[in-house]
């Protein structure tokens, strides 16, 4: 058969082609299934108001019309684009501004939403502050606070009111909601695991997507974040871990989806950023969480830069403990039980003292669980000490790890040295940790002036040798 190639019949040709790319379907974006979650979403909504008391008492909200007119416009554009199978009528949105300049934003099961003043002023397009929120309302709509929450229970050593709103929310507004030990549940559960991560930036691409904003805005946001982040790193993503070559994987998912309806630049960003120029020096999370310590009720045990004079040493004589279905242990006899969150702790009487608007432990020792994503020790007992330092700026390893047995496992040790901000001295603190049969990470933390180490070490060694676990 012969075919015709007249330049007409080649204009003709690539016509029709054209038409046909245009016709032709993107390829399917990435499936996305909310993970299994032990509440309902009725829940949510409850632990999601009462959290939001809790967050308008204690955080600075800005309350300026022309500036929650702004991101109220964004919100509601975003959430009518929430596909139909994540979509919970019961949920109650509403979106609100802290007067804080860190790069931050959070939002709580059912639906409130809270972006930094920080965030909104780093922003260079309403696509990028559409991008974090897009991320946020994610993690609503997907519930991986409360699915997050199913998990900790498991796990749920010590009782404490907030514990799972302090798992949900993370970072300085976690600190002020469930305020919790240095080294405690904040480090373990107060970070959203890295395939939730995965789940929100994924579903974020597309939310913004089928709401009119380009889902590589978003991908240019995280950029922001992490450059303006400073040498700890913003705190934004101490409660939102990059999952893995994060950027990358939004503009891959964002060739796969069709942008529709595109919203067009009015410049509202700009003027939004203007009045906040013109407004006093918004606080630091540092400075929140302060003030949240000095307007709390009630006395601490101990005070800053208190010695370790009313601090009895460990008896030799030992009690045993059984805690819940997760590990049986012996700690000295004048060592009381305390409740921290996904964490128990055993401490002497005056063993305690504010900073930061936490209390934090001086001497002691204290268990946990932490979430583990790949099951290998060496990695999960890193980024465990990696999430002690976010809180704990003068933390750091002193000596290589090295492997014992801990709980009838192998385990890893790991030496630390601190510059205690509640004391005001160096205090040495032990890490040592080991698998569980599901993966997660079990930890304990021993910690005691690096002064008074010696009268410690062997206490330690014997509390952490009667480990024994069930699982």
């Amino acid at each position: 058969m012969r075919f015709s190639n007249s330049p007409g019949h080649r204009a003709h040709l690539r016509a029709a082609l054209v038409a046909l790319l245009l016709a032709a379907p993107l390829a399917a974006q990435t499936p996305i299934d909310a993970p299994d979650n032990k509440f309902s979403p009725a829940e949510d909504v409850k632990l999601g108001r009462q959290a939001a008391q809790q967050v308008e008492q204690e955080m600075p909200i800005l309350r300026n019309e022309q500036i929650d007119s702004f991101v109220d416009r964004i919100g509601r554009r975003l959430v009518n684009a929430v596909p139909a199978e994540f979509r919970h009528p019961e949920f109650q949105y509403a979106f609100s501004v802290v007067n804080a300049r860190d790069i931050n934003a959070f939002a709580l099961p059912g639906g409130p939403m809270y972006i930094n003043r920080g965030m909104i002023a780093s922003a260079r397009s309403e696509g990028e502050v559409a991008g974090v929120m897009a991320h946020e309302l994610s993690h609503v709509v997907l519930r991986h606070g409360t699915a997050q929450a199913s998990k900790a229970t498991k796990y749920q050593l010590g009782q404490i009111a907030g514990q799972v709103l302090g798992a949900i929310v993370g970072g300085t507004a976690g600190a002020v909601i469930a305020q919790g030990s240095q080294f405690g549940l904040g480090a373990a559960f107060l970070r959203f695991s890295r395939d939730y991560e995965r789940q929100a930036d994924i579903l974020g691409a597309q939310i913004m997507a089928r709401a009119g904003y380009d889902p590589l805005q978003m991908a240019s946001m995280f950029e922001t974040i992490q450059k303006q982040g400073g040498s700890r790193g913003p705190e934004w993503l101490s409660s939102h871990p990059n999952p893995g070559n994060r950027q990358e994987a939004i503009r891959k998912e964002a060739r796969l989806l069709q942008v529709q309806n595109p919203v067009q630049s009015s410049g509202e960003l700009r003027t939004v950023q203007a009045r906040l120029e013109q407004m006093p020096r918004a606080l630091s999370g540092e400075e929140i969480a302060r003030r949240a310590e000095a307007g709390a009720e009630g006395g601490a045990v101990g005070t800053a830069g208190t010695g370790s004079a009313n601090v009895e040493p460990p008896s030799r004589e030992f009690r045993s403990y059984s805690v819940g279905d997760v590990f049986q242990v012996s700690v000295p006899e004048n060592w009381r039980q305390v409740a921290a969150g996904n964490s128990i702790r055993f401490a002497p009487e005056g063993a305690s003292a504010p900073s930061s608007g936490q209390q934090v432990f001086t001497h002691g020792i204290e268990f946990g669980v932490a979430g583990n994503d790949d099951g290998d020790l060496e990695a999960a007992t890193k980024s465990l000490v990696a999430a002690f330092a976010s809180s704990n700026p003068g933390l750091r390893v002193d000596g290589r790890a090295q492997r014992v047995d801990f709980g009838g496992r192998n385990g890893l040790r790991v030496v630390l040295r601190n510059a205690s901000e509640a004391t005001g001295r160096e205090e040495a603190v032990v890490v040592t940790t080991t698998l569980l049969e599901d993966r997660n990470l079990f930890y304990s933390v021993a910690v005691a002036p690096v002064a008074e180490f010696d009268r410690y070490r062997q206490a330690f060694q014997r509390v952490n040798g009667s480990v024994r676990l069930a699982q």
